[in-house]
């Protein structure tokens, strides 16, 4: 088993561009009922992971933000509450896991950083539970 064997491909997942706006995020988050959601830039490469939290706090910490005037806001200029870490795609399977117990999704880059996709903690934990062997 590999971590090729858990990748939710990259086309299959919903993600912002450097170049969005906070009102983008809202929408994409909204749409995908995801509650964080990576960031990649014009090279395709990951950039950080954006989450409700942090739009949350960020609304709250800027005098005057409000739902009219959120598309003026960069999602790069919103300070990342938690940092989501990447794992290669040929980095053993361990560091995966361990990446996994402490957030909800894995982003996975290749050798150049290039975001290929996500593998979803739900996914890995399916897997396990059909293949516990007593």
């Amino acid at each position: 088993m590999d971590i090729k064997s858990f990748l939710y491909p990259k086309n299959e997942v919903s993600y912002l561009m450097t170049s969005s706006n906070m009102k983008e995020a809202m929408d994409k988050l909204e749409a995908s009922h995801y509650t964080a959601i990576p960031i990649l830039d014009d090279n395709g490469l990951y950039f950080g992971t954006l989450s409700e939290g942090d739009l949350l706090w960020k609304l709250k910490a800027t005098p005057g933000l409000g739902f009219d005037t959120m598309h003026e806001i960069p999602v790069i200029s919103i300070k990342k509450r938690m940092k989501v870490e990447c794992v290669a795609i040929s980095a053993d399977l361990d560091d995966m896991l361990t990446l996994a117990a402490d957030q909800n999704f894995v982003p996975v880059v290749d050798a150049d950083r290039v975001f290929l996709g996500i593998i979803r903690r739900k996914d890995i934990i399916a897997y396990y539970t059909r293949n516990i062997v007593d």
